[in-house]
């Protein structure tokens, strides 16, 4: 039996979705650009494949445009915006734990002369709104935030950056990270009063190699590439089709967010109960987190040889970001978290279809682990 928990680095792909590339490989395989029959056909595919994922945002499709995944859109956005709107201040306002396609961008931002202001975060992850409030003010240009912390879960207080910018009389955009978050918890960009908004499709069952940002009617940023009218030349060169009919089926397919986040939550309540009845075992989430990440520590035993042992009995989770492998987790780090939690994290991820079995089988390694690998040691 193979359990896999390692979602937030990436899904199965469902079958909807697989379908739906096989076709447009198969049938649908023309240039959406190209005025005849064949593109005509492809053009429709990616016109629904817009509107199945506009629909799930509450949005227009006019406002979706697509990347090759959430770590472009997050370059588009975050470095769009702050040229874009660079003449009406220098400053941008993030936090200290977001996804190092935000974090290395900003940084390189910072190098370029912008004012980059981090915002720390507590012992679980959060944001204190009132440093939010105190670091925007009127030169403020950019806040850039994730929605769902991708080693934690714990949820940002989004809707308070809009307020912020408001408060500041700050002409400041909003961008929102919402990778982890979209397909799992309600993710409305126009309700939360956010601008620009990432997401992709392998974390929520879809094809790898694609991803989308919206960005809401009227705003403008400076795109990144050249060379075409592709996307409103915002993201220039020929559709990746299979790839995005992938996406817009994924989008289709998922459940209702509500019932599933009860589910969810069912699953993680009992995978939190079983693991904290072993000794030395440390829930690192916070209890508030979306439910289908949580991050633990076993104390004393280092995450590599955990991550073999599970492996090794066909159970894989991680130990952080897929994108920062080999690291210790910034996140936890921030999260000033001790030596021993730093040393010993494991993130766990549900999918759609955890069965209790596989959380059994989980909880199971962890035990077993831990007294083989200190009987080693």
């Amino acid at each position: 039996m193979e359990a896999y928990f390692d979602n937030s680095a990436t899904t199965a792909p469902c079958i909807e979705a697989i379908r739906a590339v096989n076709e447009a490989l198969t049938d649908c395989w023309g240039n959406p650009s190209s005025l005849h029959r064949t593109g005509n056909k492809a053009k429709e595919l990616l016109d629904l494949s817009r509107e199945s994922i506009a629909k799930r945002l509450s949005c227009d499709p006019s406002e979706i445009f697509f990347t090759s995944g959430g770590t472009e859109s997050n370059n588009l956005a975050v470095m769009g915006a702050a040229y874009q709107m660079r003449r009406f201040g220098k400053r941008i306002v993030s936090t200290s734990v977001e996804h190092p396609s935000i974090d290395e961008t900003l940084n390189k931002l910072e190098a370029e002369g912008f004012e980059v202001i981090k915002l720390r975060v507590d012992n679980f992850g959060r944001v204190n709104e009132r440093e939010l409030y105190a670091a925007v003010n009127s030169n403020t240009i950019l806040i850039t935030m994730m929605l769902v912390n991708n080693e934690v879960g714990t949820i940002m207080p989004v809707e308070a950056a809009k307020r912020a910018a408001t408060a500041a009389r700050s002409p400041a955009l909003i961008h929102c990270d919402a990778v982890q978050a979209f397909g799992k918890m309600p993710t409305k960009p126009a309700a939360m009063g956010v601008d620009l908004m990432t997401i992709s499709s392998h974390k929520i069952h879809g094809p790898k190699g694609v991803g989308a940002l919206y960005i809401r009617k009227g705003v403008k940023i400076k795109p990144r590439t050249f060379g075409g009218s592709q996307e409103m030349k915002i993201r220039p060169g020929t559709e990746a089709m299979p790839a995005i009919a992938g996406f817009g089926a994924a989008a289709r397919a998922l459940p209702d967010p509500k019932r599933e986040l009860e589910h969810i939550t069912m699953l993680r309540d009992y995978m939190v109960s079983k693991l904290t009845e072993i000794d030395d075992v440390i829930i690192n989430s916070p209890p508030d987190a979306l439910p289908f990440v949580t991050n633990v520590s076993v104390l004393g035993i280092k995450s590599e040889p955990m991550l073999n042992f599970l492996s090794e009995r066909g159970i894989c989770v991680s130990s952080g970001s897929a994108c920062s492998k080999g690291k210790k987790s910034h996140v936890l780090t921030q999260m000033n978290l001790d030596r021993r939690r730093l040393d010993s994290p494991l993130r766990t991820t549900f999918p759609r279809f955890t069965p209790v079995s596989e959380i059994d089988a989980l909880v199971l390694g962890i035990r077993e682990g831990k007294k083989t690998i200190r009987a080693i040691k």
